[in-house]
């Protein structure tokens, strides 16, 4: 059982701690903390406005098929082995043959462009052989067509003023009356630049509200939001420098603005209801915010260092693209927890004891009770009832955690189309059009590659043959082109088309059966490879390859988080609980996104059109980002039950205690950084709707079904062994000291 120890040793450890030394010396020194603060943010905003990078979406997989073939396409044929892109054309007052030399101009001046291999006339293309389904390039009614442009480099990365040589070459075809857009990576290019600003704002707005109702001071609602948004403001000119070294994707900056402005409120929350306590109960402004930094700055500390190890365990995955969103996300969490331990104490003594100077109503710090051991709040009385009732409450929350996890079960990972994105983007406009002319699969052609550099001359027909009738009988596919040779001679080169969308299973499961069964059948017995390039085909190599790794990350995260916890807390099943509870809720959100996208019931409302599969690697970035977020709500709950245990030996009332007093800011906290991610619904970018639901969902189970059910229940049934650690295990596991906070648990029952 634990013990209380009094004395001055203990009183100058306490006082001692590295933490509680910061926040004195920010709090004290807070003009200095201040300015530093603002000119290193000017300063970064300059440096990076100057050296800052791009971000860009070209990446590559070099150990998938797809990108085998894509290699050996541009060896034996440059021209064919370029990045394709599709201008697509509709002119329903005339037939487009009758704009040959319009088309005939425009084919030449994009063939000028930069980066450009070739591009293919649609009007002197073959027709389609009479009984086989035309898949372009030109309709059979001759009113829409689109022209397959080839780059040496992923279109997408050219930046936007090469549209304005593309306006320019296609301008002959909109002055004679044709509508063009622009399909694929060219359309992705052509997309409005992404504006967070609106998501921002109705954060920031939804927070002050909670806030201002949560705790009444005006002044305390202002500055962890000033806190959070100087802190991300700093983390993204950071990442902007990283940039210019690193390739991180398009979505990199909202993923980490995201991130930054809910967890940077939240830590600056924590820090502020610590020290407005700390005020109510008699200690000087500078003193109030060393022992909140000492004390709710250690959880931050904790906590920030638990999101981040999560975020790095999806280097795990193998991925340069995935392994660099986690960094982009852990830069701005990096700032945060630097925010909170020192702009914030620093905020705080600028302050003084006037924090809640002006306010809306009657201004409440933890508890409804004030300061002492003898709360007697709303939040107690629930309390305890739980510790009355354990038993329904764990059920009640495990009930309600299975049914909204139960759509988990029919997942479908897979790639977001162009059909899905709003008719103001010219990609969508594009994608209808092939759709609508040529079929479905027009949009995400598969090309096969059968490379026969190493088979004899004389077996090169019958391979040829063999595979020809092979592709011909393949279901799920609405096309297969003849094979043709390439100059050398040494590549067999075709097209399948499927019937249905490059985003739909039944394309996956085509490509799928082209390369682990049609292509080795083909091949077998010779010294031919096979393979089926194409954007379709990498997105479906990308997605197997996120699949398969996934587990992998959960371990990962899983297993990192455990340890932390257990180093921490020093209580084995304490650490096993946080684990499984944390797993449970990312289920119950990973349902709820499944339900919303995949099965369509509430797409619609969400500006989504059709029901789309889950982005493949949303469910990997999902269970980083809230394993390591729900951290920060488990840490600082179970810091004050141990606090609690520590100087009282009483497990039941600890956690009743430890509930009375954290309740109020993790409801509050949890309030703000749901309404963070979900204004971030209204972005244009689904994959960002995707992300700003799931991660809203499952900050709001973790905040009341786990943090305020479960882990009370589950911690009352537990008691005492909750604490319990094998000697063997705690000699193993290293001690992460508490910055002092235990010897202030041990002093304070003095």
């Amino acid at each position: 059982m634990p013990h209380s120890r009094s004395g001055e040793g203990d009183q100058k450890a306490a006082r001692g701690g590295v933490l509680r030394r910061l926040g004195e010396w920010c709090a004290r020194h807070f003009v200095v903390v201040i300015i530093a603060w603002l000119v290193a943010l000017v300063a970064l905003q300059v440096v990076s406005r100057e050296f800052g990078g791009e971000y860009s979406d070209n990446f590559s997989l070099p150990q998938a098929q797809a990108q085998k073939g894509l290699d050996v396409l541009k060896a034996h044929d440059p021209q064919a082995g370029g990045y394709s892109s599709q201008i697509v054309m509709r002119d329903d007052q005339q037939p487009l043959t009758s704009l040959s030399s319009q088309m005939s101009t425009t084919i030449a001046d994009l063939e000028k462009l930069p980066h450009v291999l070739s591009a293919q006339n649609p009007l002197s293309a073959p027709a389609t052989p009479s009984g086989q389904q035309n898949v372009g390039p030109l309709s059979d009614d001759k009113k829409t067509a689109y022209i397959t442009v080839r780059f040496d480099v992923q279109p997408s990365t050219l930046g936007d003023d090469y549209l304005n040589g593309v306006d320019t070459a296609v301008q002959p075809l909109r002055s004679a009356g044709a509508e063009v857009e622009y399909g694929g990576p060219l359309g992705e290019l052509a997309r409005p630049a992404a504006d967070d600003r609106v998501s921002e704002l109705i954060g920031f707005g939804v927070a002050v509200i909670v806030l201002l109702v949560g705790f009444g001071s005006v002044i305390a609602a202002v500055v962890p939001l000033l806190s959070a948004l100087i802190s991300v403001v700093g983390g993204l000119a950071i990442l902007g420098l990283l940039a210019a070294a690193f390739t991180f994707a398009t979505v990199s900056p909202t993923l980490a603005t995201m991130i930054g402005l809910g967890v940077g409120i939240d830590y600056a929350l924590f820090m502020l209801t610590r020290h407005r306590q700390n005020l109510i109960d008699g200690m000087d402004p500078v003193r109030a915010a060393g022992q909140a930094a000492s004390t709710s700055g250690h959880a931050v500390l904790v906590s920030g260092c638990t999101v981040i190890i999560a975020l790095a365990g999806l280097s795990a995955s193998g991925v340069s693209f995935i392994s660099l969103l986690g960094v982009a996300a852990a830069v701005t969490v990096v700032s945060a927890v630097v925010g909170a331990l020192t702009l914030v104490p620093a905020l705080l003594g600028f302050i003084g004891r006037h924090i809640d100077r002006f306010h809306v109503r009657l201004p409440v710090a933890e508890t409804e009770a004030g300061a002492g051991d003898t709360p007697q709040g709303t939040w107690h009385r629930y309390a305890q009832r739980v510790e009355r009732r354990p038993l329904w409450f764990l059920s009640a929350g495990v009930a309600v955690v299975v049914v909204l996890a139960i759509p988990l079960f029919s997942i479908q990972l897979g790639h977001i189309g162009d059909g899905a994105d709003p008719t103001s983007f010219t990609d969508r406009r594009a994608y209808d059009l092939m759709a609508d002319a040529f079929g479905p699969g027009s949009n995400g052609p598969l090309t096969v590659v059968v490379d026969q550099t190493n088979v004899p001359q004389s077996q090169r027909s019958g391979l040829a043959s063999k595979a020809q009738q092979s592709l011909d009988k393949v279901q799920g596919a609405a096309v297969v082109t003849p094979l043709t040779p390439t100059q050398d001679g040494d590549l067999l080169v075709g097209t399948v088309y499927s019937t249905k969308s490059p985003q739909n299973a039944t394309t996956t499961d085509l490509t799928n059966r082209l390369v682990d069964d049609t292509l080795p059948d083909v091949v077998q017995g010779t010294d031919a490879k096979g393979y089926v390039t194409g954007t379709t085909a990498t997105q479906v190599d990308f997605r197997d390859i996120v699949a398969s790794q996934l587990p992998v990350i959960i371990a990962v995260v899983v297993g990192l988080a455990f340890l932390i916890i257990l180093a921490v807390f020093r209580g084995l099943l304490v650490a096993v609980k946080a684990a499984v509870l944390n797993v449970l809720s990312i289920a119950a959100s990973y349902g709820v996104v499944v339900a919303v996208f995949q099965w369509g019931w509430g797409g619609p409302a969400l500006g989504v059109h059709g029901k789309v599969p889950i982005e493949s690697y949303v469910p990997m970035m999902m269970f980083a980002i809230v394993f390591g977020l729900s951290m920060d709500y488990e840490i600082f709950l179970l810091s004050r039950v141990h606090e609690a245990w520590l100087r009282t030996g009483d497990a039941e009332g600890s956690v009743a205690h430890a509930l009375e007093i954290t309740a109020r800011v993790i409801t509050c906290a949890a309030l703000i950084m749901v309404s963070v991610f979900a204004a971030f619904i209204v972005s244009d970018n689904i994959v960002v709707k995707m992300l700003g639901l799931g991660l809203a969902v499952s900050v709001l189970i973790d905040a009341t079904v786990v943090r305020l059910l479960m882990v009370p229940a589950v911690m009352t049934l537990l008691g005492r062994h909750a604490w319990w650690m094998p000697r063997w295990l705690d000699r193993v596991v290293p001690h992460i000291d508490a910055e002092g906070a235990q010897a202030e648990a041990r002093s304070a029952s003095h």
